[in-house]
């Protein structure tokens, strides 16, 4: 299932296979909070450039076999660190991003970290199960994979579930 998945920094040509994986309608219904247009890439290849120059930001390419898989990210939001996946939809249901967030998560050394899902994101949401998140509140915001109002959770890793998960 997940046994050759590996973390690695993310390079120029990882960036064809994160755009291809955002094409898909159906995964961008499910993210809901995605890009506005999926199939631009110009605002694809600006949004990388300056997520990729920030030091604040952790992200990784998630890769299974040595194929590229997905993404994960760690970003800053006000004081907290929020994290974010992204799998490519034909590689859903294998346990891949439980355990890319995984990954990621024993890098992190600073708690609290939040994550947010659309409410109706149930795989989402129990990928976050999981790795030990909590439901803490709810929002909505406008999302541009819907063209519409979607509320959201928001959710905490508490530090004794990282701890006890050996994060």
């Amino acid at each position: 299932m997940t046994v050759d998945l590996q973390l690695r920094p993310v390079r120029d040509d990882d960036l064809p296979d994160f755009f291809a994986h955002q094409q898909d309608p159906e995964a961008n219904w499910m993210a809901a909070f995605g890009p506005e247009d999926p199939a631009d890439r110009v605002a694809f290849d600006a949004h990388w450039q300056r997520i990729r120059a920030d030091p604040r930001i952790v992200i990784r390419t998630v890769t299974v076999g040595g194929e590229v898989v997905g993404h994960v990210v760690a970003f800053p939001v006000e004081e907290c660190t929020e994290v974010s996946y992204w799998i490519d939809p034909r590689r859903w249901g294998r346990g891949h991003a439980t355990a890319a967030l995984t990954a990621l998560l024993r890098e992190l050394p600073r708690r609290p970290v939040n994550a947010r899902t659309a409410k109706d994101n149930r795989a989402s949401l129990a990928v976050l199960r999981k790795c030990g998140f909590v439901v803490i509140g709810e929002d909505s915001g406008y999302a541009d994979g819907r063209g519409a109002e979607v509320g959201e959770w928001v959710l905490e890793l508490p530090a004794e579930a990282a701890d006890q998960r050996g994060h």
